[in-house]
């Protein structure tokens, strides 16, 4: 069996990463029921480490999170019975499913939206039996997307109809359990997260898995204002394969040894932020019940700044937990300050720096004809002289006073010349006179 839900697992991550976009799931088997601890202690139930460990039992004391919706945009939600009640919604985005959103796509990893959804608000078994969920109280919104499926939707369209759908159809949380594998996103995601973070929905977002090669955080979990997601094991530390790293992560939750319910109500374990992530959304929607006064950007502040301290981290935020890991029952209680603005960041603000602006509009062509004025009459030109004759300016301008000068020149000279002969001859004639 084992053998078999790894081949299945290499299939999945195959297919997902042929078509460049991951499930953040990694590997699944069928448990093995463990024996009851003590009476009145369901087998099912026994395995759901994290409800005590991420003190989410402690928080059910105040609320189970009715009321609030968790859109699973996914592979759409199952009619196990565990989902009897939960699901109030859906719709078809890939072209593939059906209209409700509850036949499970994908020839492979049909499954995964059913998993996540019972992470998330499974309502168990009759008499506390069955696997249940974070938020069992909570409604589900069933939004069927197409992982690496020949869908005729691109999928970055599919994730942008579906953003917008869950926030028409009421979601106060959305739960995307899904990488890219790139930093980068399409920029028709800037208009659909936009549209989630202005109806104060929070966005919740797995981080992606080293075993199905995300080896850094990827898209949807690079973009400003989501929270996302990473995974640890069982003891709180880190997962090796079933998480990643990257400086935009929110806080940890489990990804390992978790618990899912199948599309036909087989309970499988599986592991992976695929999740970690429904399991910090069904908190989110505690907080959101609890404190219904609250917008998206104090719920996810109530959520990292309750989140404990893994063992042996100094400083956080950290680059493989985040703000540390999610404890349900403080975020419900605790008294944290409230904030104005999201603790993840402005997606408006990023768009703003790193989109380019919209080029403006090209001037429309003139209509009608353009009056001109006439242009002044020319004067009439006068026939060019020839250049070897005076005109009317060298004469008055150069060759006359040139002409006079040379006569006053010579008169004088000549005068000169004739006083000089006078003394001379004086000269002479004094000296014969002797």
């Amino acid at each position: 069996m084992r053998a078999l839900a790894l081949r299945v697992a290499a299939a999945l991550v195959l297919v997902a990463l042929t078509a460049g976009v991951a499930p953040a799931a990694y590997g699944q088997t069928t448990p093995a029921p463990v024996p009851q601890e003590s009476p009145g202690v369901d087998p099912m139930r026994a395995q759901e480490y994290w409800l005590d460990a991420y003190g989410i039992r402690k928080a059910w004391e105040t609320t189970r999170g009715k009321g609030v919706k968790i859109a699973i945009i996914d592979t759409g939600i199952g009619k196990a019975p565990e989902f009897d009640g939960a699901v109030v919604g859906g719709t078809d985005v890939s072209g593939l499913g059906t209209a409700d959103g509850r036949t499970p796509v994908g020839a492979v990893d049909a499954n995964h939206g059913s998993w996540v959804a019972s992470l998330a608000a499974s309502r168990g078994l009759p008499n506390e039996t069955g696997m249940i969920g974070v938020a069992p109280e909570a409604s589900l919104l069933s939004v069927s997307v197409g992982f690496g499926t020949s869908s005729p939707v691109p999928f970055s369209e599919q994730i942008a109809n579906a953003m917008r759908w869950s926030v028409d159809n009421g979601a106060k949380v959305i739960n995307l359990s899904f990488t890219t594998n790139t930093l980068d996103w399409d920029p028709s995601w800037d208009d659909a997260f936009q549209y989630a973070f202005e109806h104060d929905v929070v966005v919740i977002v797995a981080a992606g898995n080293r075993g199905s090669g995300t080896a850094r955080v990827g898209a949807p979990a690079t973009i400003p204002g989501v929270l996302p997601v990473a995974g640890v094991d069982p003891q709180g530390k880190a997962s090796v394969e079933a998480s990643t790293q990257g400086i935009t992560l929110g806080v940890s939750a489990p990804s390992e040894q978790l618990l899912g319910v199948s599309a036909d109500g087989q309970v499988v374990v599986w592991k992976g932020t695929s999740g970690a992530a429904p399991i910090v959304a069904g908190i989110a929607a505690l907080v959101r019940a609890a404190h219904p006064e609250l917008d998206a950007a104090n719920v996810i502040e109530r959520l990292i700044a309750t989140a404990k301290a893994p063992a042996g981290v100094g400083s956080l935020p950290d680059d493989q937990y985040g703000y540390g890991l999610v404890d349900a029952a403080a975020a419900v209680s605790a008294s944290v300050p409230e904030v104005s603005a999201n603790p993840m960041g402005d997606l408006s603000e990023w768009i703003r720096v790193h989109r380019r602006a919209e080029e403006s509009p090209a001037p429309l062509p003139t209509v009608g004809e353009v009056s001109v004025p006439p242009l002044p009459p020319a004067e009439a030109g006068s026939r060019p002289a020839s250049p070897l004759l005076p005109s009317m300016d060298t004469l008055l301008y150069g060759s006359i006073p040139l002409l006079v000068f040379s006569v006053a020149a010579i008169l004088i000279a000549l005068g000169v010349s004739a006083a000089v002969r006078r003394i001379r001859l004086a000269r002479v004639q004094r000296a014969r006179s002797r």
